[in-house]
Formats: structure tokens, sequence, C-alpha cells
């Protein structure tokens, strides 16, 4: 007989028996759309969202999708968007809670123009990757590191997808994305190259003074409600998304979701070299690899970290993310829901529930072996619990709504992380069951589903939307499942 999971109720109390007492050191080590400063300037390298999930339709396989280029318009010709050949690309995973990774896939590129004389992205219709008419092409090369072990090439000289131009330059793209989806063989699968966006958020009102449009006429600077919109609905990402068996990752599980060997974090990071010159027509580079951008749970360095920290933030391993304690124990965002919504009242600091969320994971969840020594910020996923429903059919509200599966056990691509981490952060589920009440698990921006249904095998995110014919910003609802 398999033990059962804590229940929902023990979670609370497991939560309210546990302190939190930390030694804050000197420096700090995640990144959504545009999240910081540094990043803003530097697209490439930007990480938007982190997806970890047992694989609905093969459940003894794990992915793990790390997205870049926030906001790529589809039309962005003539240079398109590609990955940086001077950067470094990764996601790691952490096996048992100490803040380190235990493996890292490893991307890097390398850009090659067949004829440099023309402007043309493309010189005629790409039909297949070795079309002679696809001209400015990226190659690719993946690895695995695996810590105290092996560095393995799973795959070298890999030829990246081009992005989704037209009917005229890429007439049957689905034909090019499957012949860019491969079996590196040990049951691992890979997929490289522009996808759509899955995130879907109402960024333009949540900037504009957490002004949730479903919610208007209860702000405190009234407007009337109105249908939340998708923001990135309608522009693309790149993305690098690895399929691996569940033994690869968490070799010392069970099978049972009690087990916490069954539990691992991740997290996704770029790097760069220290030293950049720019010279004309031509850039070197020298210099150690340093990482510029982090994420591991969506949109804590977006909405949690403050201005002053964001760039450190991004710079550091999990080790230090105690620096930010404070930033999760008395968050911002929570003292700004009560004030812009007068009448709304949130759990007071310190807020362990949120500590437990972001930083340890949830006990008789997918906490881990030394997750509360080592409080970090990382994804965590419960490789042991199985996929609820079908790909991208589970319940988009997670854990809050009962489904285990979802965030934040891991993240699916369907799964609404703004409105579960608005709901949290007012207190609104069940960790803080005296707030548990309306409006505070209402809240949302009204923006409940992507603008692209998922494909039903790996790598599942939608086709991108192409250059020729796209719109941006679908209107969503007005009101929260």
């Amino acid at each position: 007989m398999r033990k059962p999971l804590l229940s929902l109720s023990l979670l609370v109390l497991a939560l309210g028996a546990v302190s939190w007492v930390w030694t804050l050191p000197p420096d700090a080590g995640a990144s959504s759309h545009r999240e910081a400063p540094l990043t803003s300037k530097d697209p490439t390298i930007d990480n938007t969202d982190v997806y970890a999930f047992v694989s609905p339709d093969d459940r003894d396989k794990i992915t793990l999708i790390a997205n870049w280029i926030p906001f790529e318009e589809p039309a962005g010709g003539p240079n398109f968007n590609h990955f940086d050949d001077n950067a470094r690309y990764l996601i790691k995973v952490d096996r048992d809670g100490d803040g380190v990774e235990d493996v890292t896939y490893e991307w890097r590129f390398r850009e090659d123009i067949r004829n440099d004389d023309t402007f043309l992205y493309n010189t005629g219709p790409i039909t297949s990757l070795d079309d002679e008419d696809y001209n400015y092409r990226q190659f690719y090369r993946i690895r695995e590191i695996v810590r105290g072990g092996d560095t393995r090439t799973l795959g070298e000289n890999l030829l990246m997808p081009p992005d989704n131009i037209g009917p005229r330059s890429t007439p049957d793209y689905e034909k090019l994305a499957r012949e860019a989806t491969r079996d590196l063989g040990n049951g691992i699968k890979e997929f490289t190259g522009q996808r759509d966006d899955p995130f879907y958020v109402d960024v333009g009102s949540i900037f504009d003074l957490l002004g949730l449009r479903p919610f208007n006429s209860a702000h405190k600077i009234k407007l009337d409600n109105a249908r939340g919109v998708d923001t990135p609905g309608g522009f693309n990402i790149h993305t690098t998304a690895i399929q691996v068996p569940r033994s690869r990752l968490a070799p010392d599980c069970d099978g049972d979701p009690s087990d916490k060997d069954c539990v691992i974090g991740v997290w996704s990071t770029a790097e760069r070299r220290t030293t950049t010159v720019f010279s004309r027509g031509e850039v070197d580079v020298s210099g150690d690899f340093v990482q510029v951008s982090r994420l591991g749970n969506p949109l804590v360095n977006e909405v949690v970290i403050d201005l002053g920290r964001k760039d450190l933030f991004n710079g550091v391993p999990p080790t230090a993310d105690a620096a930010v304690l404070d930033r999760v124990l008395d968050p911002e965002l929570g003292r700004l829901i009560e004030f812009l919504y007068p009448g709304v009242d949130v759990p007071p600091p310190p807020r362990n529930d949120l500590v437990a969320v972001f930083l340890t994971g949830i006990a008789g969840l997918n906490q881990q072996q030394q997750s509360v020594a080592t409080p970090s910020e990382q994804l965590r996923l419960n490789t042991a619990i199985p996929p609820s429903a079908g790909v991208c059919r589970g319940n988009i509200l997670g854990v809050l709504a009962g489904d285990l599966a979802g965030y934040p056990n891991g993240r699916r691509l369907e799964d609404d992380v703004t409105d579960i981490e608005i709901r949290a952060v007012a207190g609104g589920y069940v960790l803080t069951p005296d707030f548990n009440r309306a409006p505070n698990n209402k809240l949302g921006d009204g923006v409940n589903e992507n603008d692209r249904p998922c494909l039903d095998r790996f790598p599942y995110m939608a086709t991108p939307h192409q250059g020729y014919d796209h719109e941006h910003h679908r209107v969503g609802s007005t009101s929260t499942p």
C-alpha cells in the first residue's frame, strides 16, 4: 500500500508549525517578460517562462521547457529573432533541494548564412530544413552535465527551424517543426526553435496600478469593469524544450508521491562572457561565462523583487536566495492589493505560506529533502504525481482547485499562474484559510486561456504566429474561472 499525499488541510497544519529563521547573505540570485532593467535591454537572453511537468502522453517522462525573447513580433523582418551565438542557455535540475544543480542541459548556438550578398532571410519557399532557400540558419549543440558525473553531448550541429515568416516563405510550418522535433536516444526528445508564447496574462492592466479589468469598479481609481486582454497574444517566443525519462532526473524515486526523492527543483539560466567589445560590424567576447538571467517560479522577479535587487537576483545562484526572504515574507503586492482595493484584507506578515510556495516547496506535496534548511527559489515538481488530464486539459487553477498535478507543483502550459499567484498573495487559498473567501479567492486578470490551443504531442506549445497574418491582444473574459 502506498502512503497517500497529505490532505490540503494537513498542509496548513504542517506549515503553521514551522518557523523561519535565516541569516541573510550579502548577495542574492528568476525572470519573466522584461522583468529587470538589464534583461529588458538584452532580450535574447531574457528567460520569459519555465515549465516542468510529467508528460501527459508518456507518464514516465518529464518535460522541461525554458522560453526566451519576450514579445517577438512575428513580422519582425528582415532580421528575425534568434538565440545569441555568444550566450549559453541552460535548464538546471536540483534533486535534493540544496540549491545546487545536479543535472544541467546546455544549449550553444552558431549562425550560418549561406549567401550574404542578399538581405533576404530566405531566397524562396522553405519546404524542408535542408532547403537551399533557407539562407539565415542557426545550428546548435545540446549537452547533459551531471554533477560529479559525466558530460555527454546529446546532439551536435542540429539545425533550428526557421521563424514562421508567412504562407510564401514557410508554406507548411508544421512540417518544418516536426522535422526539428528530434529523438536523441535513451528516451530523450528535444525541440529548439520558435513557438507561440503560451503565457497568457493582462500585462497592460497589472502594471497600470494593478487595475484588474474585471474588478475595475472596486479599484481605488475606478473605471468600468471590462474584459481581460491577453497581452502576449499574437506574439512568439523561442524555446529550448527537452523531454527526459524520470529516472534521469529523480533516480532514487520509488514512484511514491510521499517520497521526497521524487521531487525535483527546476530553473533556467542564461550566461554571457564577462567582456564584450563592439567594433565596426564585429563583436568580440572574452572572459568567463557569468549568469545574467534566471527563472524558476513565474512572476517572482517581476512583481515580488524590488527594483534595487532585480538585476542582482538574476545574477546569482539559488543558494543565495534567502537574501530576498524579506520580499516574500512581506510582499509589496499584498500591501498594494489592500491599498488599491479598499475593503480587501490580506494576511499580515510574516507570510510563511509564500515561503513554502516559492522557496521550500509545500510540505506533503513538493518539498525537498534539504529545501527547508536551504531555501531557494525553484519550480518544484513531484514527479510521482501523475497527470490529472490530457495535454493542456488540467484545471487551470492547479493546486488551488485541488488539481495536484498543476502549479505550484511544477508548471503546465495551461496553468493560470497569474490568477493563482494573485490569489495566493491575497490569501485566497487553502494555506491561509482565514482569508480564503471572496473577493480574495476570486481575484484575477480576466484572461483564462492562451490564444492558441496546445499540440497533442511534444513539444506541446502551439505553432508560432506567422509574420504575414496575425493578431495581437485577444480579449478574454470579465470573470475568473
